[in-house]
């Protein structure tokens, strides 16, 4: 059986379509059914400011943090590389937002941001523009965040650590590191669920 050109051409376009779309379709047999609502979001990407829709990290643990240049937390970029680094292959990925919510401690643009970040820290994992994570101003999926687990961050460097069923939220606050021993629990835990 021959597949003539043009209409592969058509399904590919038609594939990619979906896969790009900020919300998708509706229906239990299409991508909406696997991507929960939680991540039923798109953001700019910090480097190019490309949307980037998060329902491509469904399935996953997703570490979602914001973050800042020039705060007492900053080194905590190094301990997120490395969760990422070393959780990577069992399905968790890190999930940058910056934020100058908080003393303003975040770098006015996104070019700078993203510079600092990987010359400073090496930082590998998704970053995303500069995005309100408090109060009114909060972007949708922080707010949802607060919500699930009834504590906003209130400062930089908070962490959500997100299961693989887009329901399950665990919240830790600026001063727990990432690769400390309560933090890398919840983590195991939630890589172990399936």
């Amino acid at each position: 059986m021959t597949t003539h050109p043009a209409r592969l051409l058509v399904v590919c376009a038609a594939l990619l379509a979906t896969s790009a779309s900020a919300t998708p379709p509706a229906g239990p047999s299409g991508p909406a059914a696997a991507c929960p609502a939680l991540l039923q979001h798109t953001v700019p990407r910090l480097q190019d400011e490309k949307p980037v829709p998060l329902c491509r990290f469904a399935g996953q643990v997703v570490v979602v943090v914001n973050t800042a240049s020039k705060c007492g937390y900053t080194p905590q970029y190094k301990s997120l590389e490395t969760l990422h680094t070393r959780y990577k292959d069992r399905g968790l990925v890190v999930l940058g937002f910056p934020s100058g919510d908080f003393g303003g401690q975040e770098l006015a643009s996104n070019a700078a941001i993203a510079d600092f970040c990987e010359s400073t820290f090496g930082v590998r994992f998704p970053m995303f523009a500069k995005t309100s994570v408090k109060g009114s101003a909060a972007h949708p999926l922080y707010k949802t965040l607060a919500a699930r687990t009834g504590r906003a961050p209130g400062w930089n460097f908070h962490k959500y650590i997100v299961g693989r069923d887009g329901q399950t939220v665990v919240s830790h606050g600026s001063d727990t590191d990432p690769l400390d021993a309560a933090f890398l629990k919840d983590v195991d835990r939630l890589l172990s669920a399936k």
